[in-house]
């Protein structure tokens, strides 16, 4: 149980240590202006739009990729970025970025198996920071819903100017619908020729009954190079062992 929930802040100043998070657009000119163009529509949605969570209706519609680039873009204009991955079933940007087995992460912090400090990673920019999905739980929907993470939440607002989190699609579990009542806006990612007209009103009608604002949609994948899509993500994975 949380003690002194309305005074006392996670947030101490310490951090995990530090990752070298680097993301596609870094060596490619168009797709870094076409990321500074998703960060002022966001800006535009108005300076009470703080707490975004990202998700889609399948596996493999690029949301992770997005998600990281758009918090690195805000820590560019010098915009204090908390990049949160909870995606805590099959996270694609812990593989990416942490090669350590033994590490903390989001799941540990919600399951009080870790503190903030132990899972606040700094990046290469210091106005950058992320939080890894740790390993993946057996039980990620009740975690998001505990008032551990709501708190989290309540506590990054008064620290950082964006707080972005990548969740898993809509289209095949429930946590963003969870994750987005903690938020002020969503977005959905959506992929050119795969994902049907069906499949991305139920993702809306969804974020709607949770009362979360959508921001809008990003077309992914506009010119056709999207993967075959495996409708296996999450009913085939097996859990890691959540403790150390």
């Amino acid at each position: 149980m949380i003690s002194n929930t309305d005074t006392v802040s996670f947030f101490t100043g310490k951090s995990a240590g530090k990752v070298n998070f680097n993301t596609c657009s870094s060596n490619d000119f168009l797709t870094t202006e076409g990321f500074k163009t998703l960060r002022t529509n966001i800006m535009f949605c108005g300076s009470n739009i703080k707490v975004i969570v990202l998700t889609s209706a399948r596996e493999n519609e690029g949301k992770s990729v997005i998600s990281a680039e758009i918090a690195k873009s805000m820590a560019d204009i010098n915009k204090k970025t908390l990049l949160i991955d909870a995606d805590m079933r099959k996270s694609v940007m812990l593989r990416r970025s942490i090669n350590s087995q033994n590490f903390y992460g989001l799941s540990e912090f919600l399951s009080e198996q870790a503190e903030l400090g132990d899972v606040l990673y700094n990046t290469q920019n210091p106005l950058f920071d992320v939080i890894f999905s740790g390993n993946f739980p057996p039980n990620p929907v009740e975690l998001l819903s505990t008032e551990r993470f709501n708190k989290l939440i309540k506590d990054a607002r008064e620290i950082y100017d964006y707080i972005i989190i990548d969740s898993p699609p809509l289209g095949c579990v429930i946590d963003s619908a969870v994750i987005s009542t903690q938020c002020d806006g969503s977005i959905i990612v959506m992929t050119q020729g795969v994902v049907t007209v069906k499949e991305g009103l139920d993702v809306k009608h969804q974020l709607e009954k949770s009362n979360c604002k959508i921001l809008g949609v990003i077309l992914n994948d506009a010119y056709g190079k999207n993967k075959k899509y495996s409708k296996k993500y999450y009913k085939s994975y097996e859990y890691s062992a959540a403790g150390k």
